[in-house]
């Protein structure tokens, strides 16, 4: 049983230099994947394409659903802090 704990042991220890591990509301992970995607994103030059497509939805039809959408999820999110300008 020794030779078990000893093992398992070492590879617990193996694991702390494998570099940062935070994971959760701190997950490095998970913010280089969305990082990684904004920027490629943007870089294949999808960003205009995707505002027009958003602009014709919200004049379309499912303009009103897609403005109650959204005015729902901001019921739920954290108020947004407003941007000054350093003058």
């Amino acid at each position: 049983m020794a030779a078990t704990d000893k093992s398992a042991s070492s590879d617990t220890n193996a694991k702390k230099t494998d570099g940062p591990k935070i994971e959760g509301e701190g997950s490095y992970s998970a913010a280089k994947t969305y990082d990684d995607a904004v920027h490629n994103f943007v870089a294949k030059g999808k960003v205009a394409p995707a505002a027009a497509e958003a602009k014709r939805a919200l004049d379309s039809s499912e303009g009103a659903e897609l403005t109650e959408a959204e005015a729902k999820g901001k019921a739920h999110a954290a108020p947004e802090k407003s941007i000054k300008s350093k003058t």
